[in-house]
């Protein structure tokens, strides 16, 4: 897990090095002032010394002037690598899910990568600033002091040899208890995340339904869960800060006792009585106090180390998936024509499933025909011709497009020859413009008047104040559903396409405008291979061929004419159809 996270460090490596060398050098300095200060009490001021107090005094500014130096030089190199750490992290993140196939997204919610994307990485760049800086200077700090303390008294220095293993224990078992609370905790900032996310996306639907009571009782449950959690989670953190206070103030009160009966009395090494000095008294608080906050600072990195490592493991999740769609060692870069062959395919979305959601498939489709595909809700419609582009792989059998497998394709060149008008259309902020040069970036206005055309979109285009320039808002808010279902068939039509799919995206249109669309596509791209897939038989039925799906399985196929004679279900859907019609007359 951390090999994988340190991958991301990358340019900011040498930052998140210089940060812990200016931390010890800091840490130096600090723990040398107390042993300066002392020789300055016993050897100064108890002896009138004003021109070594002087000394020692400038001495022990300098140092203090060098350690605030160091100390702001390691805070700006630590917070700089750790949020291009986080800016990496997000970058290789985002990136690794732009690889995913559709089966790949599927074992993952929205809600969930988005916040993976956004608290997951948040508390991973706070603990990795935390360790490139608190990490280092707490022990370092902690050590150093400790061998100073035991350099002016070696006894006094025997109570932190008790108090560390048992603040020691302490932490490992609040973080191993915490470590559970804070896993769930997190998975319910997903659910929180996806009703927030249904919601705002849903708006309209839920004030048509005057629902806002039921989803704001929705969202105050994953709110209240989201509490619960992270109560329990504090909860046993909660007892940190009084463990540490309290093993803090026993060492204050056991030194301060000792200490002081070593001043006055003495303490026997080697049959020798020694005293110790106020100053050496003095500085040994001192190096307890920097002792004492070094293992508050490590209480508090257990704790934020214990939030993170559930983050982290949530990260490196979406960082080592592999892909079930990758290019072939030697993929082909042209795809010569718009032939489709299914051969054999079998095909289920799990692995594990028993039952397959396309079986026993077989359609040879020539370059240039215009295919229709019509079945029942669920009957494999979409799953069929999402295995073209290759969104999702065949489980047995194969796909040919232009003669060639499709596995043995570039990924890229063939889904850039395949262009694919989803169910539910979507369109991105920016412009008209804008969203349909995503079919071809070098598009020209040219182009973007005749693609529009295509699609039966040029009017309504040039109706709108800026035409082209039109900004579209969010998803395509200001446009209606059937414009936006012409402006995505447009922006697919820009691709020059040797394969154009149209799944149920002209469902939003009025029946001549559909057939004004279906018309134009075949006068001006006579040599592109059309699917249309829908469940009007008007939309269907002057195509070349018809496959009539039932249950994953094509159960018809032919001309409209033959299919009428054959195939019952393709029959009695264009009687029930016919009979709705007369009945609206």
């Amino acid at each position: 897990m951390i090999k994988t996270l340190a991958a991301s460090v990358r340019e900011y490596k040498k930052y998140a090095i210089l940060s812990p060398i200016f931390v010890v050098l800091e840490v130096v300095f600090e723990v040398l002032i107390p042993y300066v200060m002392s020789i300055m009490l016993d050897e100064g001021i108890q002896k009138a010394n004003n021109r070594l107090v002087l000394i020692i005094g400038l001495s022990m500014t300098a140092m203090a002037i060098v350690s605030l130096i160091c100390g702001i030089l390691s805070g700006k190199f630590a917070s700089t690598a750790s949020a291009g750490f986080a800016k990496n992290l997000r970058h290789d993140m985002y990136a690794k899910i732009q690889t995913y196939s559709f089966s790949n997204i599927d074992d993952f919610s929205t809600a969930s990568l988005v916040t993976r994307l956004t608290t997951d990485v948040t508390n991973v760049e706070l603990s990795f600033q935390m360790i490139i800086r608190i990490v280092i200077r707490a022990p370092f700090m902690l050590i150093f002091a400790f061998i100073m303390a035991m350099t002016i008294n070696w006894q006094m220095g025997l109570i932190f040899l008790a108090a560390i293993p048992f603040l020691g224990i302490t932490l490992f078992v609040l973080m191993s208890r915490s470590f559970k609370p804070f896993s769930k905790l997190f998975k319910q900032y997903d659910v929180l995340n996806r009703d927030v996310e249904e919601n705002l996306i849903g708006i309209r639907t839920v004030k048509s339904f005057v629902k806002e009571d039921d989803e704001f009782k929705k969202f105050s449950e994953a709110s209240q869960g989201l509490k619960t959690f992270a109560s329990k989670a504090e909860q046993v953190l909660a007892w940190n800060m009084p463990i540490v206070q309290f093993t803090v103030y026993a060492c204050l009160i056991l030194i301060a006792w000792f200490g002081a009966t070593f001043i006055v009395k003495g303490y026997q090494i080697n049959g020798q009585t020694l005293y110790m000095t106020t100053g050496d008294l003095t500085s040994y608080f001192s190096y307890v106090m920097q002792i004492l906050m070094s293992l508050m600072m490590i209480s508090n990195i257990f704790v934020m180390i214990t939030m993170s490592m559930t983050s982290a493991r949530r990260i490196v999740e979406v960082l080592k998936v592999n892909p079930d769609i990758t290019n072939p060692k030697n993929p082909v870069f042209e795809v010569k024509n718009g032939d489709i062959d299914f051969d054999n395919v079998n095909f289920k979305y799990n692995k594990n499933a028993q039952i397959f959601n396309i079986s026993d498939c077989n359609v040879h489709i020539k370059s240039g025909q215009v295919i229709g595909i019509i079945g029942g809700t669920g009957s494999g419609k979409s799953s069929f011709v999402q295995l073209i582009p290759r969104l999702y792989d065949t489980t047995e059998g194969s796909i040919k497009v232009g003669g060639i497998d499709v596995r043995n394709y570039d990924i890229e060149t063939l889904r850039n020859s395949v262009a694919y008008v989803l169910q539910k259309n979507i369109l991105f902020t920016g412009t008209v413009r804008d969203n349909l040069k995503w079919g071809n970036e070098d598009a020209s206005d040219e182009d973007l008047v005749r693609v529009t055309k295509q699609a039966q979109a040029y009017d309504f285009v040039m109706s709108f104040p800026g035409g082209f320039d039109y900004d579209l808002g969010q998803g395509g808010v200001n446009v209606s559903g059937g414009q936006r279902q012409r402006l995505c068939i447009a922006r697919a039509l820009l691709k020059n396409p040797k394969i154009l799919i149209l799944d149920d995206s002209t469902s939003a249109v009025d029946t001549k405008t559909d057939a004004n669309i279906r018309e134009s596509l075949k006068v001006t791209a006579p040599e592109v291979t059309k699917i249309i897939i829908s469940q009007r038989v008007s939309s269907v039925e002057n195509s070349d061929l018809i496959l009539v799906f039932d249950d994953g399985k094509i159960i018809g196929q032919g001309k409209h004419e033959e299919l009428l004679e054959t195939c019952p279900i393709y029959k009695e859907i264009d009687e029930l159809q016919k009979k709705g019609k007369e009945e609206e007359v």
